[in-house]
């Protein structure tokens, strides 16, 4: 025998409920009339009722959802910023030769506008960005990123960071760069290819960084000004931020 789904076998003993239940109508009133009225205008109003339900309804429903999940993203980037995030900002940036040319659109002010962050992401993402690889400590990083391995692991497998494709590709190239540095056992003697090749990985992972950086600092100027007052004193592009309230 084929297999019946209990939805089916549900929504066929609902139908036979509802004919006998117009049946008991029409044996106690005797009225074939009153029951075709109120059968067709209840079937009049099925569209009317699947708008409302399936789409009005259910858009409004499935956006406050896509919120919540947003703004639980959210929260994870700004866990990701303070716990190894920021660090790599202001490590990358002193790799940069090239940070003066960008470092006016990174110091962020509290009378910024949502038109004015939105302006400088988009040059942001323009921007050629590069980092100095004689300049590069990799037995310092790859002690530091060995150390947040764990933590990048965890953000990986949250499933919250589909929602986000910009955020999963940072995650994503902050640990390439960490598998990277842990296969070679010693990273002070490495060939130049070698060096040129981390060299890429951790110019992709900056521009991700700073472009991303800028959009948490707009969240939080819209949503939570007691934490966008603490990060725009612990900027790691302003080397005039302190973390003390002036």
């Amino acid at each position: 025998m084929r297999y019946i789904s209990w939805q089916v076998i549900f929504g066929f003993t609902l139908i036979l409920l509802s004919t006998a239940l117009y049946g008991l109508h029409f044996l106690i009133f005797g009225n074939s009339h009153h029951i075709f009225l109120y059968l067709i205008g209840d079937i009049a109003f099925i569209p009317i009722e699947v708008l409302l339900v399936t789409i009005i309804i259910h858009q409004l429903l499935d956006s406050r959802e896509k919120k919540n999940r947003l703004e639980k993203l959210n929260m994870i980037i700004g866990v990701f910023f303070t716990e190894i995030g920021t660090n790599l900002l202001t490590y990358f940036s002193d790799l940069d030769p090239n940070l003066e040319q960008i470092k006016k659109d990174l110091v962020v002010r509290d009378n910024w506008s949502n038109k004015e962050f939105d302006d400088v992401v988009n040059r942001l993402k323009i921007q050629t960005y590069t980092v100095d690889a004689n300049k590069i400590d990799l037995n310092g990083l790859k002690d530091y990123l060995t150390q947040k391995r764990d933590f990048l692991l965890r953000m990986i497998e949250n499933p919250n960071l589909m929602e986000h494709e910009m955020f999963t590709d940072i995650v994503q190239a902050v640990f390439h760069i960490t598998e990277e540095l842990l296969t070679r056992k010693d990273c002070s003697s490495l060939q130049e290819k070698d060096c040129k090749h981390i060299e890429n990985d951790i110019t992709r992972a900056y521009k991700l960084l700073v472009i991303q950086w800028i959009e948490y600092m707009k969240h939080l100027k819209g949503n939570y000004p007691f934490l966008f007052s603490l990060a725009m004193r612990t900027n790691p592009f302003d080397q005039t931020a302190s973390p003390f309230v002036k």
